[in-house]
């Protein structure tokens, strides 16, 4: 009975053994084979084999990878204090050296992503920031991609998400917008009275030279108010059609004035 339990128990261990040495890695992942601690490549997609004892197997996950990089603190080139964070994606192209390169590759992006994040945004200008967002991010991504590659990781696209300027620092540019926005309705104020005075020249001289045209503009002012029924119109008459009249009432007064 008891050589029985040790054959059962030894059967069991067997099995067991047996069926560790089986295993399965997804298609987004790789399987880092060690063989007694020599790396000896990645294996996967699928079912392999791992002898137990004498292979380790470490999983690699080579999807894109979404990481949001902590507000950080910077002073910008122009000495203005400011809160900067962002979001990185990235994804392993080489499973080996992510796994014999670096300790934590998670990690060590983390914290190359922040160190660049801070050092790219002190360099420049509060203006060019919040207007070249674009070029920064570039910027950005090539730098730390370029750091990161002999780890084995890809960094594809980083964005700055969001910056946190001073309430001061809001309130002097809210001021600046709004002089600014004042000083272009000022201009095209300008502009428009500069046309209008133009045109009033270009009109003045048509009426020098032809003097019926300020006859027919009173015609035809006289025409647009009188469309208002309830209104006093005061017209005001050329002098030249009330001028036989005065003359026909002065020429007597002056012919019986005594000499």
């Amino acid at each position: 009975m008891n050589e029985f339990s040790c054959c059962l128990t030894l059967g069991f261990i067997a099995v067991m053994f047996v069926i560790s040495a089986f295993k399965i890695v997804n298609e987004y992942e790789r399987g880092v084979i060690f063989r007694l601690g020599r790396l000896m490549g990645a294996r996967g997609p699928g079912l392999f084999i791992v002898v137990p004892v004498l292979e380790k197997m470490m999983r690699v996950d080579l999807r894109v990878i979404t990481m949001d990089v902590p507000s950080q603190e910077v002073i910008t080139r122009d000495n203005v204090t400011i809160k900067v964070n962002a979001v990185l994606y990235f994804q392993v192209f080489d499973p080996n050296l992510a796994v014999v390169k670096v300790a934590n590759y998670n990690l060590a992006t983390l914290q190359i992503s922040q160190t660049t994040l801070r050092s790219v945004v002190g360099q420049v200008h509060l203006d060019e920031l919040l207007s070249e967002r674009d070029a920064i991010n570039e910027k950005l991504q090539q730098i730390i991609d370029q750091q990161t590659e002999p780890w084995g990781i890809k960094v594809t696209i980083v964005e700055i998400k969001d910056v946190e300027l001073p309430s001061t620092m809001q309130r002097a540019m809210a001021k600046q917008a709004e002089a600014e926005r004042e000083k272009r309705a000022k201009i095209i104020h300008a502009e428009g009275e500069f046309l209008a005075s133009q045109k009033l020249a270009e009109a003045a001289h048509v009426i020098a030279t032809e003097p019926a045209t300020i006859q027919l503009r009173y015609l035809q002012t006289l025409t647009e108010i009188a469309v208002e029924k309830n209104s006093t119109i005061i017209f005001p008459l050329p002098i030249e059609l009330v001028r036989p009249f005065i003359e026909g009432f002065t020429s007597p007064i002056s012919q019986d004035r005594p000499k």
